[in-house]
């Protein structure tokens, strides 16, 4: 079958290739739906996808795989990469890009319409404004769902290309040292990314304002998972020993009070003079879109890593989907 055609150009070793194979036909909600070397072996692969998601080479491991994007929340970056990583494996896609123009207007339940997805298609990526989401698309679809954003909740796809861009500068993901400022409290790339560290035994460092600190549960669950947790409210300080300095917008849309948003926005901003401060090799990464938090003369120093990091999410959602679709499609994932 097509899914199970190793890509042109790519050698992987027994150990690798079973691994590999471990996600196959698999959903991925949560950052904790994968292990360590789950994580390990798709970081692996993407570092082999990047000539492939470049266009230098051709790959075509998904030929005649369909995957839905079932996009409720608006998206650029995470939307659009996904599409171009299906289409750079030969795939192609159903795209919902606007809620109001499906039959969830007329009163059609989410999972009805993921349902109804899951005979189009041979794999869904969701995204949506309501935490817990992509799990209750999980429960009605016969077909892996990937998780690209569920309210506050998780982004693991994001949290992989995350690791991915720190692996790429650093040349490993054990034992850095991850400044993470801004809003900690409804960040979904933060609260995946924060667990996921703790799994490679990083020093977190959190700076927010008050009234945004990550939520107590998540403190604890990334502690229990082997992360060195400081607080550090002064960024300054927080980046003198820094590797990674990762920043968040403000999360406008999920704040249900416009005077709080009010009293937080603003709070912080990175520029020239602030990074001064921070290591030579110290990089800053941003999930994006940024709202005014990163000063644009940060995108010509040597620390700008937020569009390398953008690039990035093409290959590993390659090597994400491909491991997925691995053995091919209709019937051949035992689920």
């Amino acid at each position: 079958m097509a899914g199970a055609t190793r890509p042109a150009g790519f050698h992987t070793g027994p150990l690798l290739a079973a691994r590999t194979m471990a996600l196959r036909g698999r959903d991925v909600v949560s950052i904790r739906d994968l292990a360590r070397e789950e994580i390990e072996a798709v970081l692996a692969e993407a570092e082999k996808m990047v000539p492939f998601a470049e266009g230098t080479k051709a790959t075509r491991p998904l030929d005649g795989a369909i995957v839905a994007m079932a996009f409720f929340e608006p998206s650029t970056r995470t939307r659009l990469s996904f599409e171009a990583a299906v289409h750079r494996l030969g795939g192609s896609c159903l795209t919902i890009a606007d809620a109001g123009a499906t039959s969830l207007r007329k009163g059609e339940s989410l999972y009805d319409t993921i349902r109804m997805l899951s005979s189009y298609a041979d794999a869904i990526v969701i995204r949506h404004p309501s935490e817990g989401a992509a799990a209750l698309a999980a429960r009605a679809s016969d077909r892996p769902v990937i998780n690209a954003g569920d309210g506050s909740g998780q982004h693991p796809t994001q949290t992989l290309l995350d690791l991915a861009t720190m692996r790429e500068a650093f040349g490993t993901l054990t034992g850095l040292k991850v400044v993470l400022l801004g809003d900690l409290k409804y960040g979904r790339t933060v609260h995946s990314l924060a667990y996921a560290l703790g799994g490679f035994g990083s020093e977190i460092v959190l700076t927010s304002p008050p009234a945004l600190r990550l939520p107590d549960e998540y403190r604890e669950e990334v502690r229990r998972h082997g992360a060195k947790i400081v607080e550090e409210p002064d960024v300054r300080r927080a980046i003198k020993d820094a590797d990674v300095l990762y920043v968040t917008r403000i999360q406008k849309e999920r704040f249900a009070d416009e005077a709080e948003y009010r009293a937080v926005a603003g709070s912080y901003r990175v520029d020239r003079a602030l990074l001064d401060a921070g290591k030579s090799r110290l990089i800053v990464m941003h999930p994006l879109p940024r709202a005014g938090e990163i000063a644009p003369e940060v995108d010509s120093t040597p620390h700008a890593a937020y569009f390398r990091q953008a690039f990035l999410a093409v290959p590993v959602r390659m090597a994400l989907l491909r491991q997925i679709l691995a053995s091919g499609r209709r019937g051949g994932f035992g689920r």
